[in-house]
């Protein structure tokens, strides 16, 4: 290590690099202490001591508790999504295998935070509009990899139907499974909804 003036040099991050790691940490928090505390449990200073950064630092970032918890879950939306497509780099082949991850979608911390969310959005006026927004796009994006990997075609009468019915359904999944592992259940309505599927999309 070099030296200014006899003063040792410090090897520093920086200052845009720390403040985006701080931002990527207190969203990933935000998700985490909503899919366990719920909405109630998850304050600003909760979420910016599960993230070991200052409720200053944390409110630096996001004003609000609606601005974080809606970018939160944005967040790791957006992390899914591109996790989802890079399963099936080359392009889906299997219908099963992209009907499972699909269901996966459902049933992992996102979507127990996202209902906490619109379980909150449901009663503070000030979320509602941030929430119900938020969701068309998480949901337009969802079904726009949906009908790529599947290779649905659109210009059929009832596919489209057909693709958001089975998201629909992966939802209520997801809903089964907050009370009791459904895993074994899920198993099959899987196998089924692909076979579905082969069939409806040709």
């Amino acid at each position: 290590m070099g030296a200014v003036n006899g003063a040792p040099l410090v090897e520093r991050v920086p200052k845009q690099d720390r403040s985006r790691a701080t931002r990527q940490r207190l969203l990933e928090a935000a998700v985490a202490c909503l899919a366990e505390r719920g909405w109630a449990g998850s304050t600003v200073s909760v979420v910016a001591e599960h993230a070991g950064v200052s409720r200053g630092a944390a409110q630096h970032h996001f004003p609000t508790r609606e601005d974080l918890f809606t970018a939160a879950v944005e967040y790791v939306a957006e992390e899914r999504s591109t996790a989802l497509r890079a399963l099936f780099p080359e392009g889906a082949t299997d219908r099963r295998a992209v009907v499972a991850a699909l269901v996966d979608l459902y049933t992992g911390p996102l979507f127990r935070a996202a209902l906490h969310l619109w379980v909150a959005a449901s009663n503070e006026d000030q979320l509602r509009s941030r929430v119900t927004e938020l969701e068309g796009r998480v949901g337009r994006e969802t079904h726009r990899i949906a009908v790529e990997l599947l290779n649905a075609d659109e210009s059929r009468p009832g596919v489209r139907e057909t693709v958001q019915g089975f998201l629909d359904m992966s939802r209520g999944l997801g809903l089964a499974n907050l009370l009791t592992d459904d895993a074994a259940r899920r198993d099959r309505v899987v196998t089924q909804w692909a076979e579905i599927l082969e069939e409806a999309l040709g």
